[in-house]
């Protein structure tokens, strides 16, 4: 399973050569698209945060040039920026086949205990003995896309990173590294996996940052995801939504009987307790069944004359207000 790091010209749909008014233009009609205001899926308000989070990277010229330069790593490049009054340092980030540069004009250490306060943060940077420094990694993020069974029940899978990082000649490289991923049970859309040490690399033998995997469940062909709830079609013959029944439904833990109240409605929702996805401390959610009336499109000379009877002899009348 392939995880790939949010790609955030991709997100806004531009090119890497856009425009910063494409850029504007693009951001404008995907966030009126998904704002929360306006689309109430569940989905959406994800996908809203991704368009601001690459909006945010792709309109500042600064934060848009260590992107396309270091793709998920750009981050690392922000930790690096001189305190004022440090006028003499001077920075250059290669490309390509071009070493790094770094002129810091005065005290080195000087300038780390200005920029980072002498302390180790996530990306900062702390003395780690006399003329040393250490700095932690960056956190990374990803999506992992696993179906409903496996978010429900719990799995382990095998992922496949792609991704940067800088050499000791300061070179910038791909990556490639395999891991395998525990999926505990219950975990809902949107939520997020942590695997420790498993984010960039810490710089002057500081320790690795963390990977987040942002989980996203695959469409299932049955059941509708609404958060810890799960949504099923039941489809009923018009004599079982009007005389009652009991039915099969399906579930993600097999199959159990549903009873049908007489007089059930296209539409009506019956609700199967503690069927849906598991919550932390809170039990599972449920699992509603959505009543579906089908008519049959062909029917037999009996049935034509039983229908028949019925009508003459019901007093039911569907258009009534």
């Amino acid at each position: 399973m392939a995880v790939k790091f949010q790609d955030y010209y991709e997100t806004l749909g531009v090119g890497r050569n856009a425009s910063e008014d494409e850029i504007k233009k693009a951001y404008r009609k995907l966030a009126r698209t998904y704002h929360p205001d306006v689309n109430k899926d569940k989905e959406a308000e994800e996908k809203f945060k991704q368009v601001n989070e690459a909006h945010e990277v792709l309109k500042d010229p600064e934060k848009r040039q260590l992107y396309d330069q270091l793709g998920p790593d750009w981050q690392a490049g922000q930790d690096f920026k001189p305190p004022p009054g440090w006028e003499n340092v001077h920075f250059e980030f290669g490309n390509g086949g071009e070493a790094e540069a770094f002129n810091f004009g005065g005290g080195f250490s000087d300038f780390f205990e200005t920029l980072f306060g002498g302390r180790m943060g996530a990306g900062g940077a702390a003395r780690a003995g006399h003329g040393s420094w250490v700095m932690r990694g960056q956190d990374h993020e990803a999506e992992i896309a696993i179906s409903l069974e496996d978010g429900y029940h719990g799995a382990t899978t095998t992922i496949t990173l792609q991704g940067h990082e800088i050499d000791g000649q300061g070179q910038l490289r791909p990556t490639v590294q395999n891991l395998q991923v525990k999926i505990p049970p219950g975990v809902a859309n949107g939520s997020r996996i942590r695997l420790n040490g498993k984010g960039g690399e810490g710089m002057g033998g500081g320790p690795p940052g963390d990977l987040y995997l942002r989980v996203k469940l695959e469409p299932h062909p049955r059941f509708r995801v609404d958060g810890h709830h799960l949504q099923i079609d039941v489809p009923l013959a018009p004599w079982e939504a009007a005389l009652g029944a009991t039915v099969e439904v399906d579930t993600l833990d097999g199959t159990v009987n549903l009873k049908i109240p007489p007089g059930s409605q296209s539409g009506q929702k019956l609700r199967l307790r503690g069927k849906g996805l598991s919550r932390n401390g809170d039990g599972p959610g449920d699992l509603f069944a959505r009543v579906k009336i089908v008519v049959p499109k062909e029917l037999s000379p009996k049935e034509k004359e039983l229908f028949s009877e019925m009508a003459k002899v019901s007093s039911f009348e569907p258009r009534e207000s």
